[in-house]
């Protein structure tokens, strides 16, 4: 069983990824610049009740790194996702939190060996359930599984 610095260590993490898609989506509706996104997540974001919905504390790090990280290795990531999509798609015709879930996902895989592969799969499945239903949960295990394949070379946990 997880001690309580470990799970809330976890949950830190769960809130960082959950809070950059909604930043990267943010960026790519509305342009805003990516220090002014962070400050704008750093005030009022993360951790913050906001409509009745309360934000968890988020580790503001991990959040930063996602954020910029994907946004630093935009071209990287996008290949690697669209050389995963079937004959026929691309990163255009997915929808906007798809793209981001996708992207930030991705990016773990490439950029942050210290985060097993099973647990970024797993995370970003949760993130999904943020949005989708069932069968676009599938997509994503599937999609990340094949990235997690090429970038760290082995088998995903699952």
């Amino acid at each position: 069983m997880p001690s309580p610095k470990s799970r809330s260590r976890t949950q830190a993490r769960a809130a960082a990824r959950l809070a950059a898609i909604q930043a990267l989506y943010q960026h790519e509706m509305e342009g805003t610049a990516i220090p002014a996104l962070l400050h704008e997540f750093h005030q009022h974001r993360l951790g913050a009740t906001i409509e009745d919905a309360e934000y968890h504390d988020a580790d503001v790090h991990f959040f930063d790194d996602l954020v910029q990280g994907t946004m630093a290795r935009l071209a990287e990531i996008d290949a690697a996702v669209a050389g995963k999509l079937a004959t026929g798609w691309s990163l255009d015709r997915l929808d906007k939190p798809m793209r981001q879930i996708l992207r930030c996902g991705t990016y773990e895989l490439i950029a942050r060996p210290d985060v097993p592969v099973g647990a970024v799969i797993s995370e970003y499945l949760d993130v999904t359930d943020a949005f989708y239903d069932r069968r676009e949960k599938g997509f994503v295990n599937g999609l990340l599984d094949a990235v997690a394949r090429e970038v760290r070379g082995a088998p995903a946990a699952g």
